[in-house]
Protein backbone atom coordinates (compact mmCIF):
# COMPACT_ATOMS: atom_id res chain seq x y z
CA UNK A 1 0.00 0.00 0.00
CA UNK A 2 1.08 3.42 -1.06
CA UNK A 3 0.96 6.75 1.68
CA UNK A 4 -1.30 8.39 -0.68
CA UNK A 5 -3.90 5.00 -0.37
CA UNK A 6 -2.60 4.83 3.51
CA UNK A 7 -3.71 8.35 3.51
CA UNK A 8 -7.11 7.85 1.71
CA UNK A 9 -7.84 5.00 3.74
CA UNK A 10 -7.16 7.65 6.81
CA UNK A 11 -9.74 9.70 5.27
CA UNK A 12 -12.25 7.31 5.50
CA UNK A 13 -11.43 6.37 9.27
CA UNK A 14 -11.47 9.59 10.45
CA UNK A 15 -15.02 10.27 8.56
CA UNK A 16 -16.28 7.24 9.94
CA UNK A 17 -14.97 8.03 13.36
CA UNK A 18 -16.44 11.35 12.84
CA UNK A 19 -20.23 10.02 12.92
CA UNK A 20 -19.42 7.22 15.29
CA UNK A 21 -18.01 9.09 17.67
CA UNK A 22 -16.49 5.58 18.76
CA UNK A 23 -12.74 5.56 19.90
CA UNK A 24 -10.41 5.97 17.12
CA UNK A 25 -8.71 2.47 17.77
CA UNK A 26 -11.88 0.72 17.79
CA UNK A 27 -12.73 2.47 14.37
CA UNK A 28 -9.30 1.23 12.95
CA UNK A 29 -9.91 -2.15 14.05
CA UNK A 30 -13.35 -2.71 12.62
CA UNK A 31 -12.37 -1.51 9.72
CA UNK A 32 -9.19 -3.08 9.27
CA UNK A 33 -11.16 -6.40 10.25
CA UNK A 34 -9.93 -8.98 7.77
CA UNK A 35 -12.60 -10.06 6.06
CA UNK A 36 -15.14 -6.51 6.75
CA UNK A 37 -11.80 -5.30 4.75
CA UNK A 38 -11.50 -7.89 2.01
CA UNK A 39 -15.52 -6.66 1.23
CA UNK A 40 -14.42 -3.22 0.82
CA UNK A 41 -12.56 -4.06 -1.53
CA UNK A 42 -15.22 -4.74 -3.89
CA UNK A 43 -16.11 -1.33 -3.78
CA UNK A 44 -13.14 1.10 -3.27
CA UNK A 45 -9.56 0.04 -4.95
CA UNK A 46 -7.81 1.61 -1.99
CA UNK A 47 -9.11 -1.85 0.14
CA UNK A 48 -7.46 -3.95 -2.23
CA UNK A 49 -3.86 -4.23 -0.85
CA UNK A 50 -4.21 -3.94 2.87
CA UNK A 51 -1.29 -1.88 4.57
CA UNK A 52 2.03 -2.71 5.74
CA UNK A 53 3.07 -2.61 9.45
CA UNK A 54 4.54 0.94 8.50
CA UNK A 55 1.72 2.78 6.59
CA UNK A 56 -0.53 0.68 9.55
CA UNK A 57 1.57 2.48 11.82
CA UNK A 58 0.64 5.86 10.21
CA UNK A 59 -2.93 5.39 10.02
CA UNK A 60 -3.11 4.66 13.90
CA UNK A 61 -1.57 8.00 14.55
CA UNK A 62 -2.89 10.27 11.85
CA UNK A 63 -6.45 8.53 13.06
CA UNK A 64 -6.29 9.18 16.80
CA UNK A 65 -3.95 12.61 16.09
CA UNK A 66 -6.85 13.98 14.73
CA UNK A 67 -9.71 12.66 17.07
CA UNK A 68 -7.38 13.44 19.46
CA UNK A 69 -6.87 17.78 18.38
CA UNK A 70 -9.93 18.06 16.24
CA UNK A 71 -10.54 21.46 18.31
CA UNK A 72 -7.50 22.82 17.70
CA UNK A 73 -7.36 21.42 13.59
CA UNK A 74 -10.97 22.97 13.17
CA UNK A 75 -9.86 26.44 15.09
CA UNK A 76 -7.05 26.69 12.13
CA UNK A 77 -9.81 26.14 9.58
CA UNK A 78 -11.85 28.57 10.75
CA UNK A 79 -8.83 30.59 10.60
CA UNK A 80 -8.19 30.75 7.27
CA UNK A 81 -12.03 29.68 6.07
CA UNK A 82 -12.74 33.66 5.64
CA UNK A 83 -16.63 34.18 5.27
CA UNK A 84 -16.93 30.49 6.44
CA UNK A 85 -18.22 28.84 9.66
CA UNK A 86 -16.07 25.72 10.01
CA UNK A 87 -19.80 24.09 10.76
CA UNK A 88 -21.14 25.18 7.41
CA UNK A 89 -18.46 23.48 5.55
CA UNK A 90 -19.10 19.37 4.65
CA UNK A 91 -17.56 16.96 6.96
CA UNK A 92 -16.14 15.26 4.09
CA UNK A 93 -14.13 18.66 3.67
CA UNK A 94 -13.43 19.37 6.63
CA UNK A 95 -11.69 15.93 7.75
CA UNK A 96 -9.50 16.24 4.34
CA UNK A 97 -8.11 19.55 5.85
CA UNK A 98 -7.66 17.91 9.73
CA UNK A 99 -5.91 15.36 8.18
CA UNK A 100 -3.47 17.83 5.82
CA UNK A 101 -3.49 19.73 8.70
CA UNK A 102 -2.27 17.44 11.06
CA UNK A 103 0.39 16.03 8.81
CA UNK A 104 1.35 19.26 8.49
CA UNK A 105 2.10 19.94 12.11
CA UNK A 106 3.12 16.49 13.51
CA UNK A 107 4.06 14.28 10.93
CA UNK A 108 7.84 15.13 9.88
CA UNK A 109 8.10 13.45 6.97
CA UNK A 110 5.57 14.68 5.05
CA UNK A 111 6.26 18.11 3.25
CA UNK A 112 3.98 20.55 3.39
CA UNK A 113 3.13 21.15 -0.34
CA UNK A 114 2.68 17.15 -0.72
CA UNK A 115 -0.15 17.00 2.40
CA UNK A 116 -1.86 20.00 0.48
CA UNK A 117 -1.48 18.03 -3.06
CA UNK A 118 -3.21 15.24 -1.55
CA UNK A 119 -5.77 16.83 0.22
CA UNK A 120 -6.62 18.93 -2.97
CA UNK A 121 -6.53 15.42 -4.82
CA UNK A 122 -8.51 13.26 -2.21
CA UNK A 123 -11.48 16.76 -1.95
CA UNK A 124 -11.46 16.32 -6.17
CA UNK A 125 -12.24 12.76 -6.03
CA UNK A 126 -14.83 12.63 -3.24
CA UNK A 127 -16.29 15.86 -3.46
CA UNK A 128 -15.21 17.21 -7.11
CA UNK A 129 -13.56 20.20 -8.47
CA UNK A 130 -14.77 22.80 -6.53
CA UNK A 131 -14.10 21.22 -3.37
CA UNK A 132 -10.30 20.47 -4.28
CA UNK A 133 -10.32 24.19 -5.23
CA UNK A 134 -11.34 25.14 -1.87
CA UNK A 135 -9.09 22.88 0.10
CA UNK A 136 -6.58 24.24 -1.86
CA UNK A 137 -7.64 27.75 -0.71
CA UNK A 138 -7.67 27.10 2.97
CA UNK A 139 -4.66 25.32 3.00
CA UNK A 140 -2.60 27.64 0.64
CA UNK A 141 -3.41 30.41 3.08
CA UNK A 142 -2.48 28.08 5.97
CA UNK A 143 1.04 27.27 4.66
CA UNK A 144 1.77 30.71 4.06
CA UNK A 145 1.00 31.61 7.13
CA UNK A 146 3.24 29.01 8.19
CA UNK A 147 6.38 30.93 6.09
CA UNK A 148 5.75 33.80 7.18
CA UNK A 149 6.12 32.83 11.07
CA UNK A 150 9.11 30.90 10.37
CA UNK A 151 10.73 34.44 8.61
CA UNK A 152 10.33 36.20 11.65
Amino acid sequence: MTRANARELAVHLIYSQSFTGDEPQMVIDGRLEKEYYKKLAEENAVYEERPSRVQRAYIDSVVSGVANRTEELNSKIQEFSIGWDVSRISRLARTIMQLAIYEILYIEDVPTGVAISEAVRLGKKYDGDDTGAFINGILGSYARSLNTEEAK
